[in-house]
């Protein structure tokens, strides 16, 4: 058994271990001729305790952090939560997104060959209208954060949208501004006949060469003239400002109105001017009464309308208030190539 014994803690005495008993320890006490158990001090027994408490402590802490990888405690569930319903909200905004684009895109199509066609606009270019944003890294805060990638390719396509929401507002108060100047125009251009069709005895002479009543000649004559009783009201034909109030030897009483547009209407032999130079009229407005003033060979109005400096035939410019027979009928009859009444 020599070759179990070891040198014990105690001077002259030998201690021993057997194999299946490595914890408890002995030694060899010659005067008794026996293997004695080593008592351990009180420091060894509170050192081997601290240790093993460390040991206990770190086997729980290391299990701890394994165990953390897989089980989520209630705050990290929460924020799990909060993360996903982020989620959810940024992938239903990208649909609202494709939705409000997908609208838009049918307002665009209209304003480009409807608004913009009818009111002789010219389209807006694509390249316009979805143009991106160019120069620096716009959405550099949003990266690094959990879904940057989907935050970031919303925001892009939020801002593309809001771009085509500005141009297209813009395009809006263009079309606006547009239907404005054209119901003006549409209100100024001569469109009804300066009398009323019940105040006509008939429509004497249309625009062409008539035989003048006067001068025994063909001559061009550049307006239709209207029979009617004497004082009979005249009226505007179309919006525009007076140019002209007072008397001529050719056309006596006559008042010239500027309607804008190039267009201009005459009306002559009148019995008494009702406006003066510079006053604004509407179509409608009285401006004069039927009278046989000037070169005229009995009461009458004379009424002419020019586009552009050139006098055209008045015919055209009675849609306002003519049916399609009226029409016709003043048509045939302004085709009598008689003689004018001035």
């Amino acid at each position: 058994m020599s070759n179990q014994l070891k040198q014990g803690p105690f001077k002259g005495h030998k201690s021993t271990t057997f194999g299946h008993m490595a914890k408890v320890k002995y030694y060899y006490d010659p005067e008794t001729l026996s293997y004695q158990q080593i008592e351990l001090r009180k420091r060894d027994k509170f050192k081997n305790s601290i240790i093993i408490l460390l040991g206990v402590g770190l086997t729980m802490f290391l299990g701890f952090m394994v165990l953390s990888q897989f089980i989520e405690s209630p705050k990290q569930k929460a924020q799990k939560r909060e993360l996903e319903n982020s989620k959810l909200h940024i992938e239903l905004l990208g649909k609202r997104i494709e939705e409000v684009t997908e609208v838009l895109g049918d307002l665009q199509e209209r304003d480009n060959y409807i608004y913009r066609t009818y009111f002789e606009a010219n389209p807006i270019p694509d390249e316009q209208r979805k143009a991106g944003f160019g120069g620096v890294n716009r959405y550099k805060n949003l990266e690094g954060f959990d879904n940057s990638e989907m935050i970031i390719d919303v925001t892009k396509r939020l801002d593309v949208l809001s771009k085509q929401i500005v141009v297209q507002s813009k395009s809006l108060d263009e079309i606006v501004d547009l239907a404005k100047a054209k119901e003006k125009m549409l209100a100024s251009i001569p469109a009804i006949q300066p009398l009323k069709a019940e105040d006509l005895t008939r429509m004497a002479s249309g625009y062409g060469m008539r035989m003048h009543p006067i001068l025994k000649i063909r001559k061009m004559h550049k307006g239709m003239d209207f029979t009617a009783p004497k004082g009979t009201p005249i009226y505007a034909s179309g919006n525009g400002t007076v140019s002209r109030a007072n008397r001529s030897a050719t056309f006596g009483k006559v008042v010239y109105i500027e309607h804008g547009y190039g267009y201009k209407t005459v009306y002559a032999h009148m019995s008494k001017i009702g406006v003066k130079k510079g006053q604004t009229v509407k179509r409608g407005d009285i401006i004069g009464y039927v009278g046989n003033t000037g070169r005229s060979v009995s009461a009458h109005l004379h009424y002419e309308v020019h586009r552009n400096g050139v006098a055209v035939n008045p015919i055209y410019y009675y849609y306002g208030d003519l049916t399609p027979e009226q029409f016709l009928a003043m048509q045939k009859a302004s085709e009598d190539e008689g003689q004018s009444f001035d």
